[in-house]
């Protein structure tokens, strides 16, 4: 059988790298002052960061067209015997609940749409491990079965550089974002099985990192020990639109757990909406590869 893979531009996963790979990801749209925008195909993160940043321009997250998808779907089939898509989770868009349908309806026992549980570097991870067990000749259902079956093995935290945009999307009331905003705090957001909830609150860039690697190291002595032991699981570095701060801190993660960070990546820009420019997270996730 040769099984196709497929995920979506909250992977992290640009249209370049996923030529490079031998993959297909589904450009995610946006609607920027009403007008709809591909990431990654006529809209950049440079391009992105500036609209979201100009208070006067309306910046909102959508869905792909299931129309669209399902023609890549057949585009893709035509040269495939199936295909295992994985989109963001579906504890943060609908997205992955309209594409099952379209499987379930349209290409049963042809495309295995996974819900893994996972965003970003999380989700990029889970291609590679999907590309992976592909290339070793295993099933869309075994790959699917194997990526269910650990989705829930992944960990995100965040730190928020600003409340603005939190304000934005109605997670914070105004009276809480000036507050926040006069006190100076940076909170620490994490994701865990899809959904994006508050964790601490902090001031200062450092404890925010402190926080943010104590938080994971506990991940590994408790959630994930197993895993851990096996060798299984993978650090990682995201941020939006900060790129040195990045770097500064995959140092410092490499040093405190005396291990490697695989990727330094920007976060999804479906997340980056609703968080804004300026904010670094630490990212673990169960791999096979």
């Amino acid at each position: 059988m040769k099984t196709a893979i497929v995920t979506d531009s909250n992977s992290g996963i640009t249209q370049a790298l996923s030529k490079e790979l031998g993959i297909f990801t589904i450009p995610m749209p946006f609607l920027i002052d009403g007008s709809q925008h591909l990431e990654d195909i006529d809209l950049s993160q440079r391009q992105f960061y500036e609209k979201l940043k100009d208070d006067k321009t309306q910046v909102s997250t959508s869905q792909p067209s299931a129309y669209d998808v399902g023609e890549l779907w057949k585009k893709i089939l035509d040269d495939y015997d199936e295909i295992v898509c994985l989109p963001m989770s579906s504890g943060l868009s609908e997205t992955c609940h309209s594409l099952s349908h379209l499987a379930e309806t349209e290409f049963a026992g042809k495309v295995f749409v996974v819900d893994n549980k996972r965003i970003s570097i999380t989700l990029k991870s889970s291609v590679y491990d999907a590309l992976a067990m592909a290339k070793q000749g295993k099933t869309g259902k075994e790959i699917a079965d194997w990526l269910t079956k650990t989705a829930l093995n992944s960990s995100i935290y965040i730190m928020v550089d600003t409340l603005k945009y939190l304000k934005k999307g109605g997670r914070l009331t105004p009276a809480a974002a000036m507050i926040g905003t006069l006190l100076k705090i940076k909170p620490v957001l994490q994701i865990q099985g899809g959904k994006l909830d508050q964790y601490a609150k902090v001031r200062k860039l450092a404890d925010a990192k402190t926080t943010m690697i104590e938080a994971m190291k506990h991940d590994f002595e408790t959630r994930f020990s197993e895993q851990v032991k096996a060798g299984r699981m993978e650090l990682s570095v995201a941020h939006t639109d900060n790129y040195d701060e990045a770097e500064i801190f995959k140092k410092e993660i490499e040093q405190a757990f005396g291990m490697p960070v695989e990727f330094t990546d920007p976060l999804s820009l479906s997340v980056s909406c609703h968080i804004g420019p300026g904010a670094l997270a630490i990212a673990c996730a169960e791999i096979c590869h």
